[in-house]
């Protein structure tokens, strides 16, 4: 489920979550601002991929591993590298 599959599009993959989230992080959010935004989104059909608050939490710690986020006072913020 990371990787878009022949059953999953991009937007359902954790990949293509953790695309939406890195737009979504123009300043520093908390976990709770990212799913409330996430909701906004969903519930507005900005973006069409239903995902759980677990799949959250696994593409916050995937990006965190590819070094695209880091943690910071409590927020989450892009990481400039």
């Amino acid at each position: 489920m990371i990787l878009p599959t022949k059953h999953t599009n991009f937007s359902e993959s954790l990949l293509g979550f953790g695309s939406y989230i890195l737009n979504s992080l123009e300043s520093s959010k908390s976990i709770d601002n990212l799913w409330n935004q996430y909701q906004y989104d969903y519930h507005k059909d900005l973006y069409h991929a239903k995902h759980s608050f677990d799949n959250l939490l696994l593409t916050i710690v995937f990006l965190y591993s590819i070094g695209a986020v880091e943690e910071q006072d409590g927020v989450v913020k892009k990481c400039i590298c």
